[in-house]
């Protein structure tokens, strides 16, 4: 065998353990032969019945897993421009009327999704948001990048101060860990900005990371709530 190639005595165990063959015989043949050889043409190292029997059904397996790789890698979604991530989003979001939804897209190094999760749902007016599970998310799938997005019930688009702060807070977590945050959605029914088309990504850490929740609140909404509260006191005191 080629000293250059990289079979490790793991891949051989490996081999061993799915083939039952024993790992001498394995290793013996792979001094000399490509170990792969075992796999395309198991009668090079006269298997029993049962090891052959485990040979044909691992090269099934590898043949429909090298199958949904293609179909996978010809299905992915796959996000090159800020309008691709608002366009996946809106249908997400827009027709939601009740509350606010904060959801994560994480992504593989190649901007392909890994998977997309909802965050956090708080009410009409604010939702609560905590790092720590975003965290746990990212970790879990090993994302190099992310796409945030929300939804503002109250119909405007414009990214508030407190979603300008959640985002800077959610970039000092990631970006030391080398994960960026390529852009945050905010979604309005069918319209949306881009804080990266906009200019309002943070580019870098503006203090040290902290993982309290974040609570981001639409303004607006409060204001006419509390307007509307101060009226129906007024009412019921008359």
């Amino acid at each position: 065998m080629d000293k250059n190639m990289p079979y490790t005595n793991n891949f051989l165990k490996g081999l061993t353990n799915l083939t039952g063959i024993p790992i001498k015989k394995i290793q013996e043949y792979a001094k000399e032969n490509n170990p792969f050889n075992i796999l395309e043409h198991p009668k090079v190292i006269e298997p029993n019945e049962k090891q052959l029997q485990k040979i044909g059904l691992l090269n099934e397996f590898i043949a429909s897993y090298n199958l949904l790789k293609v179909h996978e890698s010809e299905n992915k979604i796959k996000f090159s421009s800020p309008k691709e991530a608002a366009d996946y989003f809106i249908p997400l979001l827009s027709g939601i009327k009740d509350k606010e939804k904060f959801m994560v897209a994480f992504l593989d190094n190649g901007n392909n999704i890994i998977q997309t999760k909802i965050m956090s749902e708080g009410n009409i007016a604010q939702a609560v948001i905590y790092p720590r599970d975003i965290l746990k998310e990212a970790l879990a799938c090993d994302c190099k990048a992310m796409i945030l997005a929300h939804n503002h019930p109250g119909g405007s688009n414009s990214p508030s101060n407190e979603d300008k702060a959640l985002t800077q807070k959610l970039v000092n977590i990631f970006h030391p860990l080398d994960i960026k945050i390529h852009d945050h959605i905010i979604i309005a029914g069918v319209n949306y900005c881009s804080m990266a088309e906009k200019g309002y990504m943070p580019q870098a850490i503006d203090e040290l990371a902290s993982y309290e929740p974040i609570k981001i609140e639409n303004k607006n909404i409060l204001e006419e709530n509390q307007s509307f509260n101060s009226q129906l006191d007024e009412e019921l005191e008359l």
